[in-house]
């Protein structure tokens, strides 16, 4: 989690592409983002939102076309290629299609960057063991990567990604490429990876359930820009934009629309109103009171609650049953407690 130190930095990027045919097309547009020292923080947007330019940028794979980009307090639009080799030593990367070198062993895929930053054969052997121990795979030292399922090969991949001892972990779509059951293990490797080594990663995904897992931040790319960020149990619990709303859909499905919501209603004759449910939102005691004070039966339909970085976050959907007047007075006593929508009839 991050103790409030900016460890990253965006001032103001604007990053543009030149096309073939000689237009500009802009990839990120204004962006200002700071990612705390010793967080999870997730980058989600729809494929050409800009977040894979965005990821490059953090080790200046990419030169931004304007603004500032700090790492650890130096703005990497000032250094020199050779500095910039030396801060990219402090920056590992974890990539989709796991990037491994098929010619060499685990073993030897997670020496070489050892081996490239000068490290001697006996404290290179010592570094692999000791990664290779922690990412769960030493048996499988010794085989070559069309050997091993996807999750091993992304296991190696972070292993390699660790082995210069780097302050930042850059994860570019890195659960893309697998199987459910795979992606939560290596999800529950990465936050091993933040918990107990203190590194800081960067998650870039397109994916909600890699944000709700592992993530302390998140923010919202749509065409270029940061339409949303914050903590991620409030961007779940109150998305602003319609980009954070669809992505939110995918994850929480708190609230019925097209057949689930037909569905309902051909079975519901009651009002229908969807309430924002919380760690924060005391819509306990108002539905305890619902008969005794207002008279209206309530009755829960569609909805659940999970657990977003230590709260509990979701949405329920209930038929309320009574005399008009009375079921006004209910939702407006829940209005007070929570957010409150009441579905179309």
């Amino acid at each position: 989690m991050s103790d409030g130190s900016a460890l990253i930095e965006f001032r103001d990027v604007r990053k543009t592409f030149r096309t073939g045919n000689g237009r500009d097309v802009v990839a990120l547009d204004g962006v200002d983002l700071s990612v705390g020292e010793g967080e999870v923080f997730a980058i989600i947007g729809y494929s050409g939102a800009g977040k894979s330019t965005l990821v490059r940028l953090i080790n200046a794979l990419e030169p931004v076309t304007s603004g500032s980009v700090f790492v650890d307090g130096v703005d990497l639009t000032t250094l020199s290629e050779r500095k910039l080799r030396r801060v990219r030593l402090g920056i590992g990367m974890v990539f989709q299609q796991f990037n491994l070198l098929r010619s060499r062993t685990v073993f030897g895929n997670v020496a070489y960057p050892l081996k490239i930053a000068g490290w001697d054969k006996a404290a290179r052997e010592r570094r692999v063991t000791e990664l290779l121990n922690f990412v769960g795979i030493t048996d499988k030292a010794w085989h070559y990567p069309t050997q091993l399922s996807g999750g091993q090969q992304q296991r190696v991949g972070i292993a390699r990604a660790l082995a210069t001892n780097p302050k930042i972990l850059l994860a570019d779509e890195s659960t893309s490429a697998l199987d459910p059951d795979t992606t939560g293990e290596v999800l529950r490797l990465l936050k091993r990876v933040n918990s107990e080594l203190g590194v800081t990663i960067v998650v870039i995904t397109h994916e909600m359930e890699v944000v709700r897992e592992i993530a302390d931040r998140v923010a919202v790319l749509d065409a270029g820009k940061v339409v949303e960020h914050g903590p991620v149990a409030e961007v779940f619990t109150n998305p602003k934009q319609d980009t954070t709303r669809r992505f939110v859909e995918t994850v929480l499905r708190d609230q019925p629309s097209g057949d689930n919501l037909a569905r309902i209603r051909s079975r519901h004759s009651g009002r229908l109103v969807t309430t924002r449910v919380g760690d924060d939102r005391a819509i306990g005691s108002v539905l305890s009171g619902a008969l005794g004070k207002h008279g209206v039966r309530f009755e829960i339909v569609y909805g659940g609650i999970s657990e977003l970085g230590g709260r509990s976050v979701g949405g329920l959907t209930l038929e309320l049953i009574g005399e008009e007047a009375a079921v006004d007075a209910l939702i407006a006593e829940l209005r007070e407690a929570t957010e409150v929508e009441e579905l179309p009839v």
